[in-house]
């Protein structure tokens, strides 16, 4: 049994990623932006553990993991978690900028910092999911896309940084996915929605338990994965 912490579990790729994690008997350690949140992914996942902490205010995620028990060793660390907003240039402020870059970039490098001790004892692994979008733009993708770009050069840095002390860095470039969050970017393209186009969540799922599982001696650095046709 391996353990976990997984952020974006309640939808989508991370509930995916968590279920397959869950349904092979690994300790998941679940983490949520508030006690209600907490409470349904404990309802969801029976067994699994939560942490609670807002991805939007990192500067105080510090303290919030100060007054909760933490596992005492992590075989990986699943980044998840992430929003967009979609947006001309000319039109987007700093409150969009800074809410996307909080979420998507400075909140997993603080996260990890905090959760070195753990990652390095079990000489574990961390688990970026970035997206297509954190290696080329387009239009209107500006601050989520320098977001993907950011958390890219987060994970090759700590990658160098880390593989002295056994902890494997992992980057996933998901294509679009049929998820929540996919309706929405449809929503603000102003296109018609339709699941069937795109992979399912567990495709993403399979990606990233098939890093996880690697033998020891290798280690899958990026990866991409993409919607057939």
């Amino acid at each position: 049994m391996r353990t976990h912490l997984i952020t974006g579990a309640g939808s989508g790729i991370g509930a995916a990623v968590a279920e397959r994690l869950a349904a092979r008997g690994d300790q998941l350690w679940l983490f949520a932006r508030n006690a209600g949140r907490a409470k349904e992914l404990a309802a969801r996942f029976p067994g699994a553990r939560t942490l609670v902490g807002d991805l939007a205010e990192p500067e105080r995620l510090s303290w919030a993991l100060s007054h909760q028990e933490l596992p005492d060793w992590l075989d990986s660390l699943l980044h998840v978690a992430g929003v967009f907003e979609l947006g001309n240039v000319g039109d987007l402020t700093p409150k969009i900028w800074n809410q996307q870059l909080a979420v998507n970039l400075v909140a997993p490098a603080e996260l990890t910092r905090l959760l070195l001790p753990q990652l390095r004892l079990a000489q574990g692994q961390v688990v970026f999911v970035n997206s297509g979008a954190g290696l080329r733009t387009s239009p209107q993708w500006s601050a989520y896309a320098a977001s993907k770009h950011g958390l890219k050069a987060l994970a090759d840095a700590l990658r160098g940084e880390e593989s002295g002390n056994g902890v494997r860095v992992t980057t996933v470039y998901p294509g679009r996915t049929a998820t929540p969050m996919q309706r929405k970017v449809h929503q603000q393209e102003g296109r018609e929605y339709d699941p069937e186009r795109w992979m399912n969540a567990e495709s993403v799922a399979t990606t990233v338990v098939t890093a996880l599982d690697l033998p020891r001696d290798a280690e899958i650095t990026d990866l991409s994965v993409r919607p057939r046709g």
